[in-house]
């Protein structure tokens, strides 16, 4: 196999690995909220949303080492171990106990820190400026095929039931157990990239990541990406780009937990509300992989750079957020076991429900292609720090938007994405005219970004 072929074969296993793992966990907090509020009358006490921000704060400080501990063990052992405390957690939801979840929240929140550190310096490998664009895209929309299976599982095992059994219950979370360890032995595939830097190269990805038997070596790796991805924390490009970053983290804690407990809690959905959170991921899934695939396999043809990408996505998001916000009731995502009964300001549509939910996945994958695009571009020589300090800010982020969904109405969670997402657009655009000014100082095709 040619060296190119053998990096897309990569690219291509990431993403299935990827996909495996968070069919899992997508789909585990998608309905995790949903079944403890099924749980909270035994002895179990805990909250889906207080773990999920436990995880994604675990996660932003955990960003910081990161970098360190993959520069020590490797890329892809790093993903395989991540790989492994994904499932440990998943596996908690079986016979579930309050301590159990929320230390698996703790450990899975420093695994996903790794786990996205060494995807990132895996993506980075595997491309240069020419394939940054196509291979984002493979990656993501495979990735994004995780939405689609084990939600797909939960609207037809769940149409109908307005409660969760125990045996629901442990049937789902021990297949979603072993989807997981099934994608983390796939990183095993992945095939190791022979180094071609020049004897006298230096500052490189290589030099950071490369391994070595001598620990005192690693050691000094270690150090020098921990050095490294404060220094480019406070780079102007990174800084810009944080802001944009901080919309995703927003946007995902919305769509990926919040979104689903709101068509779950309105009862004028009936019967279905239950299983409407699964058809509901399903949709989110079709429009992350439409656009993934879409921005990935055109990026070459694409000679307006990846801002359009980006303006698309920040429209087809303030359109969804607008639906919304006419369509659920305001207390949906903070509503008892009892659901709510209120109507916004129309009767609740699950058409238009289940369209938001596309456009919802349509725009996330509008901005997270064009992020891992121009992340891989601007810092192919320093990848892992750089992916590290994007996994930092969006899970900060993340954290944030889980804590204070456990307080605030719809209203104001619709404001608060709408502004970030408004001024992330902005400093998008702004670092990405500058991406392009150095291409045309190189005199290199705007288009091979």
């Amino acid at each position: 196999m040619s060296s190119e072929g053998k990096k897309l074969f990569n690219i291509i296993i990431l993403g299935v690995s990827f996909m495996f793992i968070f069919t899992a966990f997508q789909s585990c907090g998608n309905i995790a909220q949903t079944v403890i509020t099924n749980l909270n009358n035994t002895d179990f006490h805990g909250s889906g949303y207080t773990s999920m921000s436990i995880i994604y704060g675990v996660l932003s400080a955990s960003n910081l080492i990161s970098p360190s501990l993959v520069a020590i063990v490797g890329p892809q052992f790093s993903m395989v171990v991540s790989g492994v405390f994904y499932s440990l957690y998943i596996a908690v939801f079986i016979q579930p106990a309050t301590w159990a979840f929320y230390t698996a929240s703790v450990l899975i929140g420093i695994a996903a820190a790794v786990l996205w550190t060494a995807q990132g310096n895996c993506l980075t490998e595997n491309s240069d400026e020419n394939t940054i664009g196509r291979n984002s895209g493979i990656f993501w929309a495979l990735l994004q095929f995780s939405l689609i299976f084990g939600n797909m599982y939960i609207y037809f095992a769940w149409q109908g039931k307005t409660h969760i059994s125990e045996s629901d219950r442990r049937t789902v979370f021990i297949a979603l157990t072993v989807i997981s360890l099934v994608g983390t032995v796939l990183f095993f595939l992945i095939r190791k990239q022979e180094d071609t830097k020049a004897p006298g190269d230096d500052d490189s990805t290589n030099e950071i990541l490369g391994e070595s038997s001598s620990a005192r070596n690693k050691m000094m790796r270690a150090v020098a990406a921990f050095k490294k991805s404060i220094t480019l924390s406070f780079t102007k490009e990174m800084l810009l780009l944080s802001v944009t970053t901080a919309y995703t983290g927003l946007v995902l804690t919305f769509f990926s937990g919040v979104y689903g407990t709101c068509i779950g809690a309105v009862n004028r959905f009936g019967s279905e509300e239950k299983s409407l959170i699964g058809l509901s991921g399903i949709f989110i899934g079709v429009g992350e992989i439409l656009g993934g695939g879409i921005f990935g396999l055109l990026s070459k043809k694409n000679r307006s750079g990846r801002n359009p990408v980006v303006m698309l996505g920040i429209l087809v998001h303030f359109i969804a957020f607008y639906l919304i916000f006419f369509n659920m009731p305001n207390d949906a995502p903070i509503a008892p076991m009892e659901g709510t009964d209120q109507v916004a300001y129309m009767i609740p549509s699950k058409e238009v429900a289940m369209l938001c939910s596309f456009l919802l996945g349509l725009g996330d994958s509008c901005f997270n292609t064009q992020l891992l695009s121009i992340l891989g571009f601007l810092y192919s020589e320093d990848s892992a720090p750089a992916f590290a300090i994007f996994k930092f800010v969006q899970s900060i982020c993340a954290a944030v938007a889980y804590f204070y969904s456990n307080y605030f109405v719809l209203q104001w969670q619709l404001l608060i994405m709408v502004l970030v997402g408004f001024f992330g657009t902005i400093t998008f655009f702004t670092v990405e005219w500058g991406a392009a000014a150095a291409l045309a100082a190189r005199g290199s095709d705007y288009s091979s970004i």
